[in-house]
């Protein structure tokens, strides 16, 4: 079948043409207008703006989707798009386009979950990949892990309780003044600590607090290593002499990136190890936004390795928000009976969609 599907729950406006079955896995068009250059000038994602954006591009995104697949509308079989979660002002222009596109073709509406297509884009490169497994979503907003026993059932085994690691590699990036997204420029620079501290570097090695809770549970907290690292930082540019957000020596900012990725790493693989061994899974999916940190991939595949699992992860190309994922996870919900009614709402939290369906649901048993 022909998927036409719709990403908008940040700061990327997103459409794909997927053509999907049970042997048939493959992106027609993938096309993404980002944000990038505008979030820059005020360091992070800022909604109302975002969210305007997507109105001013939705339209020709979805256009180009269609055309660079060579495709006519009349071909599409089902319209897919993220519902949830995400920013509530994003997820609307998507959704309601959907909607609309959906209903003037005459074909199903199918509402994903942004998390669940983050997994569904290893599909694309991993014909063999087949549910159960389990699933490491790292992302700006998400760092979880979940149990897919089926591929449209997930169950979340654990979590961040608090900030994300995507969101801390980026506001630690901000804080030592570097380009953003802070993420894709700490990956670069701790490449460049951890090759320093090949070559004998005199800057003292640093450790920051782990991430990893210290309990029998798969959970995450990365507030106080964020805070520990941005501490350092401010710390240490008033022990120099140098301005509050003056510009550290280029060898202490390198240690800092390469201790802040370790702790990372080591707290991430840590719990997956934990999670492989609980779930007893042998296939691992690392996806998500920061599955493009080359350091964490590398530290997961290393992790997945010493316990015998085999590890699938998208390319750096489908890690970041796209809609050829969502188009994947489309077909494995319309495969199992999910449709929406021109009535679907978008929602911020996973928690609300959840609860919205339960009531939906028992509406229609009453």
């Amino acid at each position: 079948m022909i998927i036409l599907a719709i990403e908008s729950s940040c700061d990327e406006t997103a459409a794909a043409v997927v053509r999907m079955s049970e042997e048939e896995r493959e992106i027609l068009s993938n096309t993404v207008a980002t944000q990038i250059a505008t979030h820059a000038l005020y360091g992070g994602v800022v909604p109302e703006i975002a969210s305007r954006a997507h109105i001013e591009a939705i339209s020709p995104v979805v256009r180009r989707a269609v055309n660079d697949a060579g495709i006519e509308l009349s071909q599409i079989d089902a319209v897919g798009v993220t519902y949830s979660p995400g920013l509530i002002g994003c997820l609307l222009v998507g959704v309601n386009f959907a909607k609309s596109l959906a209903l003037s073709l005459g074909v199903p509406l199918v509402p994903v979950d942004h998390i669940k297509s983050h997994t569904a884009a290893a599909y694309f490169v991993s014909p063999g990949l087949k549910a159960p497994f389990l699933s490491l979503v790292v992302s700006g907003g998400h760092t979880s892990l979940y149990n897919v026993t089926r591929p449209h059932t997930f169950e979340e085994i654990g979590g961040t309780r608090d900030d994300a690691a995507g969101e801390a590699f980026d506001k630690v990036g901000r804080v030592m003044g570097l380009p953003y997204p802070g993420g894709r420029a700490m990956d670069e620079l701790a490449a460049e600590g951890y090759n320093a501290r090949l070559q004998g570097s005199a800057v003292p090695l640093l450790h920051f607090p782990s991430p990893a809770i210290a309990d029998s549970s798969l959970d995450f907290s990365f507030s106080g290593l964020k805070t520990a690292c941005v501490n350092y930082i401010h710390n240490l540019r008033q022990k120099e002499g140098i301005d509050r957000d003056g510009a550290l020596p280029k060898e202490q900012m390198a240690e800092i990136a390469a201790a802040f990725t370790d702790s990372v790493t080591e707290g991430i693989c840590r719990k997956l190890k934990s999670a492989l061994e609980e779930t007893g899974h042998k296939k691992l999916v690392l996806a998500g936004g920061v599955a493009a940190n080359s350091h964490l991939r590398k530290a997961v595949e290393k992790a997945a390795a010493q316990c015998g699992a085999e590890v699938f992860i998208p390319p750096v190309s489908l890690c970041g928000d796209n809609g050829a994922m969502v188009g994947a996870q489309t077909y494995f919900e319309y495969t199992a009976g999910v449709r929406a009614d021109s009535d679907l709402n978008a929602y911020a939290s996973g928690e609300g969609a959840a609860a919205a369906q339960a009531l939906k649901m028992r509406k229609i048993e009453k």
